[in-house]
């Protein structure tokens, strides 16, 4: 049967908040499937408050990162510790075939939307549980976010320079890596349930999954029982391997030369005296005068922009690329050329730029529009998709099961 988006007919209920479990929904919602996520007034997403905010102005819709990561999903506003939003919560299980949850392991086990509960009435439904540590271990009950798991699984310490402190990366690196391996194996489990109807149980450790981008650090420690420590720009095998300083303001280009044949090529593109001198010939001697060698790469590359120094080592195949900022990338051709950044609205912002899926399907067409509001969408997923009666979401408006702006908590209204 052909259809317009791969996963169209795909009905997601996404309980998960902040930014990993978001991450795997807004994945399946780009690629066709109705995805509604779960909010509440009362408690309302950490990265709705997160800087910074449309014209400075602080609100649970003014920043940037929720409408990002929550591009392409509808809001249902409910308050799970009701009676009224736990029914509502139930009515959309039984609609969906996926469950997203990333609480600290117990947390849905307490309004009995744990896997174990769901599974007694739809034992076809993927039930993704996504948390720091995963659900079970001497650890399981350990809560953060992203940058505290950057941490424990070994990144920050390999951040920085070594004569200096850790240097924590910018973002809550293991965020990004996560939703990958949660959205294949997510896949896996739909390709399964297709073919045997039946559900599966996904309970995905972030630091875990993190730990795979450490593979050559840890291979490394088991084989040589080295501990590889902080190096600032430098790599082991490489020199030069830095960001060179470029002619305007801030501007430079970041340089990978690993083969004495990479160097040859380099020296006569720069075209200078010192470049032949013995002592850079070989990766050895490289590395033992690198702090000089660093040096003199960058009283050239002074003189010429990152985008000429670019050009010159791509043209003898030597990795290199400017060093891109923000602006840049909103510039860039090729980015255009993909309609990478697509141009959508919110509803109380207007129109802005969202990042797009980074693949393109010959057979099928994506789908990306605008973040939602906080419970923007409650009228059309409770009257639409769940088929909630008048009276149900009466009585849920009067109990508080269903939440609105005037749930907000005093502290985020004082935002």
């Amino acid at each position: 049967m052909s259809r317009k988006y791969a996963l169209e007919g795909i009905k997601v209920a996404n309980f998960a908040w902040v930014g990993v479990g978001p991450f795997h929904a807004r994945y399946l919602a780009n690629q066709g499937a109705t995805v509604v996520r779960v909010e509440s007034h009362t408690r309302p997403d950490t990265i709705r408050l997160q800087t910074p905010f449309k014209d400075g102005i602080p609100g649970v819709n003014s920043g940037p990162w929720f409408r990002e990561i929550n591009n392409s999903v509808y809001s249902l506003s409910i308050n799970l510790n009701k009676p009224t939003g736990r029914d509502i919560a139930w009515k959309l299980v039984m609609w969906a075939d996926v469950m997203l949850e990333s609480f600290t392991p117990g947390t849905t086990k307490r309004w009995e939307l744990d896997y174990e509960s769901v599974a007694k009435k739809r034992p076809d439904m993927v039930y993704v549980s996504t948390c720091q540590m995963g659900q079970t271990g001497p650890y399981a009950s350990f809560a953060g976010f992203g940058y505290q798991s950057t941490a424990i699984a070994g990144f920050t310490s390999l951040c920085g320079w070594p004569d200096r402190e850790p240097t924590p990366t910018q973002g809550a690196y293991t965020d990004f890596i996560a939703p990958r391996f949660g959205a294949v194996a997510l896949m896996a489990a739909l390709d399964h349930r297709r073919r045997t109807g039946e559900g599966q149980y996904i309970d995905q450790s972030q630091f875990e999954t993190s730990c795979h981008f450490l593979a050559t650090p840890i291979t490394d420690f088991f084989t040589n029982g080295r501990v590889q420590e902080r190096l600032g720009n430098r790599h082991p095998h490489a020199a030069p391997h830095s960001a060179y300083p470029c002619k305007g303001k801030d501007r430079w280009c970041a340089i990978s030369v690993f083969t004495d044949e990479e160097w040859q090529a380099f020296a006569r593109l720069m075209g200078q005296k010192w470049a032949v001198d013995e002592k850079f010939s070989t990766l050895v001697g490289r590395k033992e005068n690198e702090d000089e060698l660093d040096a003199l790469i960058g009283a050239w590359s002074i003189d010429y922009t990152a985008e000429q120094v670019e050009l010159m080592m791509q043209s003898e195949c030597i990795a290199a690329s400017a060093v891109m900022s923000t602006r840049d990338l909103m510039e860039d051709a090729h980015l255009k050329h993909q309609d990478f950044l697509r141009l959508v609205e919110h509803h109380e912002l207007g129109f802005h730029r969202v990042r797009s899926s980074a693949f393109r399907m010959s057979k099928t067409d994506q789908i990306v529009f605008g973040g939602p509001t906080l419970g923007e969408h409650n009228e059309y997923v409770l009257k639409d998709l769940l088929k909630v009666s008048d009276d149900e979401i009466a009585n849920a408006l009067a109990e508080g099961g269903i939440t609105t702006d005037a749930d907000l908590p005093e502290i985020t209204a004082a935002l």
